[in-house]
């Protein structure tokens, strides 16, 4: 009876697993450190808006911008402007998914 149960668990489990679509995928920044721009890449599994986040080490915001992706890999530049040399982690954020990364501002 209990390896029924343990069987039943680990199949509802395992099928929850696999039915989530991934939504974002392969972020990344190009290059990195940079002066200053760079190229931020990542995959999108549809057309969506997505929030594109920069905080400082303190967690501050720094910047947030909405972008409208494309299904697969999409690309937008980023420019340091004001921001000052140091470590920032940058995210990439739909209804489904939030991905985060670190770049370096030289």
């Amino acid at each position: 009876m209990i390896k029924k149960i343990l069987f039943i668990l680990l199949f509802s489990f395992s099928f929850v697993g696999f039915s989530q679509e991934i939504s974002l995928d392969d972020l990344s920044a190009a290059p990195n450190p940079f002066t200053n721009s760079t190229k931020i890449i990542f995959t999108a599994n549809s057309n969506t808006e997505i929030t594109f986040t920069v905080k400082n080490v303190l967690g501050k915001t720094v910047f947030n911008k909405k972008i409208q992706t494309k299904l697969g890999k999409n690309s937008f530049p980023f420019y340091k402007n004001d921001l000052a040399a140091g470590m920032y982690i940058y995210s990439i954020q739909d209804k489904k998914k939030i991905i985060s990364k670190r770049f370096v501002i030289r």
